[in-house]
């Protein structure tokens, strides 16, 4: 690991306490990242700061000592109901980790109470936790918080506590605009007391920040670390000890690219990510089967009590895979992450596109606003100086993005060929969704979800479903076709002889329109296995809204898929 210094803590100008620095040591921080020696000061120094740095950079510490010494700093101290400062964060993956590295500095100040506050329990667990213990440095993400709010019934009174108050921080600020938890935010800030010191930070600033910044601090210093030999006008968003990698296959490869990678990379630790929930079922119990003496495991937002075990486990481990959607994506801080593999792009970039003609020539600009999703995804690596990998999978029709992401995100990416002499292993996919029932309607879900996410990515010059403008002019020669059918019905019809070179040129235009479609598009699905899978869909669709029985259901179902039975079986057979 190279270390990123930035001066010891003892050279800051405002001396830390003693609890603090022995804290410090005991976790091994014995220098100072640059974010910390940026923020550290000005926010001891009654400062509203808004931070931004790269991810993995350590803005955790950032603000929790600052919270630390402006509390052991009050005149009055804190009584056991009175909450002294509150951290908001988008999810309970971060809350828990913030907690953690909160109660390494606690356990030395036990005057001071903390408590988490998260989704995935009984809120009435919570109330009588803070009645039990208080809390005078709460952890919590924006529901569970507002919700507590509005325990008044139930015997706690929070918003009598909060009157205390003197500090409050974001984290991941964007990220909690993002998830939809403003109106969240704005019942939170309701209640705080408006003379308090508040701190945002983030990997990224969006337009969204800056608003939030202006509504909810007074004159705020703002902080923005950028890596170390990147001009101000070229700022690199990934660390610099990030290799990021992409590698372009067609869409019957990239499985088989996937778990060949993941078979050659068996001791070291991964986060796998796929853009949908469905997905993460589906590919995370296909790997299972597939990569034999891994611990593989799966997270995505819309597990409820297993999300926290799951996360827990997972760091414990010195390697393993771990299949999940963006819910991993932002301020999670997993140990010796040695590659980040995005299965699917991330769907969260803002993209406009324009064109003008001047002097006969086409000047083409590109309008970018944030991909900031897919930092966040790579930034789960090579954080606090270590390095770290990552891989993006693109479909030969995708590979402009690569040139979207250095443009926007200024983020280098060397490309990987794919492997040769890779297994196929979807004959094994399809045998396991014949076998097993739940397997397959794991299948279809991810399938239909993957489908609509695409559909909805922001980047839809890059990634789309269909070309509107082809679809349109395919619509108006139909009708010219339909149109001439009607009008030469029981006429005999006389083709006007061409001349030989027009014929020829019309051929011509014909095929390279043909070939740069398919080029395009990057086209590699059978027309026979879309109209299977299509059939398929609507079976599905007709029994959940109760047209067909489970009976009609089966026979349909193994009649459209006895041919594909025979051929996965003989393939499997050849394969042994």
């Amino acid at each position: 690991m190279e270390a990123v210094t930035e001066g010891s803590w003892e050279s800051l100008p405002v001396p830390l306490s003693a609890g603090v620095l022995r804290a410090l040591r005991e976790l091994r921080f014995q220098h100072m990242t640059p974010v910390q020696s940026a923020t550290i000061p000005l926010f001891m120094s009654n400062k509203d700061v808004a931070a931004e740095a790269v991810t993995g950079s350590g803005k955790t510490l950032a603000f929790v000592i600052p919270i630390l010494e402006i509390l052991l700093r009050r005149e009055e101290k804190l009584k056991k109901m009175q909450v002294g400062a509150i951290i908001i964060t988008p999810t309970r993956e971060l809350a828990i980790q913030i907690d953690e590295v909160l109660s390494h500095f606690t356990k030395h100040f036990p005057r001071f109470s903390q408590i988490l506050l998260i989704g995935g329990r009984n809120p009435m667990e919570d109330v009588e936790k803070f009645k039990e213990r208080g809390g005078n440095i709460i952890v919590a993400t924006p529901g569970r918080l507002e919700d507590l709010f509005r325990r008044k019934a139930d015997g706690l009174d929070l918003a009598s506590c909060v009157k205390s108050l003197d500090v409050l921080v974001l984290d991941e600020a964007d990220r909690l605009l993002d998830m939809g938890f403003e109106a969240s935010l704005n019942a939170i800030l309701d209640f705080l007391p408006k003379q308090r010191r508040t701190g945002l930070f983030s990997a990224t600033q969006t337009q969204e920040v800056e608003n939030l910044v202006r509504a909810g601090l007074r004159n705020p210093v703002r902080i923005s670390v950028k890596e170390k030999g990147v001009a101000a006008t070229n700022t690199q968003k990934t660390p610099t000890r990030l290799e990021n990698y992409y590698m372009i296959c067609k869409a019957d490869e990239k499985f088989n690219q996937l778990v060949h990678f993941l078979r050659q990379h068996k001791q070291e630790k991964h986060l796998v990510f796929f853009s949908t929930c469905a997905c993460v079922e589906y590919y995370g119990k296909a790997l299972e089967s597939l990569i034999k003496q891994v611990t593989i495991m799966s997270i995505h937002g819309k597990m409820k009590h297993k999300r926290n075990k799951i996360f827990t486990e997972f760091r414990k481990l010195p390697g393993g895979i771990l299949v999940c959607t963006d819910v991993m994506a932002r301020g999670i801080d997993i140990p010796e992450v040695h590659w980040v593999l995005q299965y699917d792009p991330p769907s969260s970039a803002r993209f406009a596109l324009f064109a003008a003609c001047q002097h006969f020539r086409v000047r083409l600009t590109l309008l970018l606003g944030g991909s900031s999703a897919f930092v966040h995804r790579c930034g789960r690596t090579a954080r606090i100086g270590n390095v770290g990998s990552a891989l993006v999978f693109l479909l030969p029709m995708e590979e402009s993005y690569v040139n979207f992401l250095s443009i926007n995100q200024k983020c280098p990416m060397q490309e990987m060929k794919p492997q040769t002499n890779v297994l196929d292993l979807l004959p094994k996919l399809k045998s396991m969704a014949l076998a097993d029932r739940a397997v397959f309607e794991k299948g279809m879900k991810a399938f239909v979800s993957y489908v609509q996410a695409y559909a909805k990515h922001e980047c839809n010059l890059i990634f789309r479903i269909k070309d509107k403008n082809r679809e349109k002019q395919r619509q108006k020669k139909l009708e010219q076709q339909r149109k001439e059918r009607e009008e030469n019905e029981g006429k005999k019809k006389f083709i006007k002889n061409k001349a030989w070179s027009k014929q020829k040129a019309k051929r011509e235009k014909k095929k390279k329109v043909t070939a740069k479609r398919k080029r395009e598009e990057g086209s590699d699905m059978e027309d026979e296995d879309m109209e299977e899978l299509l059939n398929d869909t609507r079976l599905l669709k007709r029994l959940k809204k109760g047209k067909i029985s489970e009976e009609e259901f089966e026979k349909k179902l193994t009649g459209s898929q006895s041919r594909l039975k025979a051929e996965t079986v003989a393939d499997i057979e050849s394969e042994d």
